[in-house]
């Protein structure tokens, strides 16, 4: 007798944990597969800046802060350094940013709380036949009051892989908003870098235009004395005019570039000013062999690699869907036909049950829903390899424009010397009645156009300096 009670009881015990078996092997089949975000990279850039100097594989020169994010003390310029301070507060792009992180976090919490039990406050009044039997067909009232409660079994994993989705999300928004600060500190390096090459420029062309006006009286006094006519003086103050228009062109375009390094603070450009001051930000060195897993670091790759995770999640969760909803639940309270005794002890109530749903045809809704899932991985993934792919081409692109910059930058620093001297030595046989005025105007051009491309050059390596700590992520070091 016992033993027959024993089997009984095994097999009672034996079917829902057959149930449970299946459910959990169903409930795999869900879990998608790992990924692999390596991608088949070299170990080094195929550029690599060589060090100009002996002492430029030094440490002390070539890293950065310790910390990436004060990257822009290489540059060593106090007026630089409060400009990014500035910028970092008041930036509309990252405000914009960390409110839809707030926002990201906050659903991921919403999506959350939908694994743990739900419980609230209900109350209801109702009026009717045949609420109360007692009463037959006459309408009669019904009122309730208490505290539902209710919790879904997440045993194949759907509601987990929801949170994990939106917690992923909410990562992916954090690394978009250190890539927004990184954009803004490097635009505002680059406007204030540009405004101050504009500051050179600037000084370079009214140099050249006191130069003129030095000529064109010199040229008067020849034509008073009957040397020179009356062609001579106009050609020295065509050259004269064309200059002192080239300096309010140079005016212009400074005033537009401070306007937008205004926007970039976060501030009205009718109320920001940036002074004219020399040029001394430092230039810092590059070294060579940089690895190329440093891409690993840039919070836009990092993002890309967050998105493609939560996109597998979701795939997840969309399977699940094919699977059952189990829920319990539990109410209590109290409940009566009468108002007035509603809240009597003997009006008390309670119920706890289970809720079982399995949807049988739907449409090809569920179908639709991995097909989808699966859609978003597909494209998480190749816009991944376009951002790693982006990212190679952003840090090869100014490895080699400051390789060819720094060569650039020697040989155009000869033909400045050439020039000025050949200006020199033009302007003292003009006065000399050596060589015609045309000789001596050609070799201003000359000069000008050679210091104004030089300075360009200097400026295209502090934007490729610039563009290179942001293509790497913040710096080097």
């Amino acid at each position: 007798m016992t033993s027959t009670l024993a089997s009984r009881g095994m097999r009672r015990l034996a079917t829902p944990l057959a149930a449970l078996f299946a459910a959990l092997v169903l409930a795999g089949c869900a879990t998608p597969p790992p990924i692999d975000l390596q991608l088949d990279t070299p170990a080094q850039y195929k550029e690599s800046v060589k060090p100009t100097s002996d002492r430029a594989g030094a440490p002390g020169d070539l890293a950065p802060a310790q910390d990436s994010a004060q990257w822009w003390t290489v540059f060593q310029d106090p007026q630089l350094e409060a400009l990014v301070a500035r910028a970092a507060d008041r930036n509309t792009d990252v405000q914009q940013a960390a409110a839809r992180l707030a926002q990201a976090r906050a659903l991921a919490r919403e999506v959350d709380s939908a694994r743990a039990p739900q419980v609230g406050l209900n109350a209801s009044a109702a009026r009717g036949a045949g609420i109360d039997k007692a009463q037959g067909a006459r309408p009669a009232s019904l009122f309730s009051a208490g505290l539902g409660a209710s919790w879904e079994l997440d045993l194949f994993g759907r509601l987990a892989g929801a949170s994990r989705a939106a917690s992923l999300d909410a990562r992916s928004r954090e690394m978009l908003l250190q890539s927004t600060r990184l954009a803004v500190q490097s635009e505002t390096a680059q406007l204030y870098l540009a405004v101050r090459a504009l500051d050179d420029e600037a000084r370079i062309v009214r140099e050249t235009v006191d130069a003129y006006r030095d000529t064109l009286d010199l040229t008067e006094r020849r034509q008073r004395a009957g040397d020179v006519g009356d062609l001579d003086v106009e050609r020295v103050r065509t050259e004269l005019a064309a200059t002192e228009s080239d300096a309010l062109a140079v005016q212009r375009q400074r005033a537009q570039v401070e306007h937008a390094l205004a926007v970039v603070l976060g501030e009205l450009p009718t109320n920001f000013s940036l002074d004219s001051t020399a040029w001394r930000t430092a230039l810092p060195k590059i070294p060579a062999g940089l690895p190329s897993e440093m891409l690993a670091r840039r919070p836009d790759v990092q993002a890309a690699q967050w998105r493609v995770q939560a996109a597998q999640e979701r795939i997840g969760v969309a399977q699940a869907a094919w699977f059952p909803a189990i829920a319990l639940t539990a109410d209590g309270g109290y409940a009566s036909t009468d108002l007035g005794e509603l809240l009597k002890w003997s009006a008390r109530s309670w119920g706890v049950g289970a809720l079982f749903s399995l949807p049988l045809f739907d449409g090809g809704r569920r179908e639709a829903g991995v097909q989808s899932a699966n859609a978003e991985f597909d494209g998480a993934m190749a816009e991944y390899r376009a951002q790693v792919l982006g990212a190679f081409k952003d840090v090869e692109d100014q490895l080699s424009a400051l390789r060819l910059l720094a060569q650039q930058s020697r040989v155009q620093a000869q033909a400045v010397d050439s020039a000025r001297r050949a200006t020199r030595l033009s302007d003292v046989r003009y006065r000399e009645g050596a060589i015609s005025q045309i000789d001596l105007l050609d070799t201003r051009r000359s000069e000008l156009r050679n210091s104004r491309q030089a300075l360009l050059i200097k400026a295209q390596q502090y934007q490729a300096t610039v563009a290179l700590v942001r293509a790497l992520g913040g710096g080097w070091g």
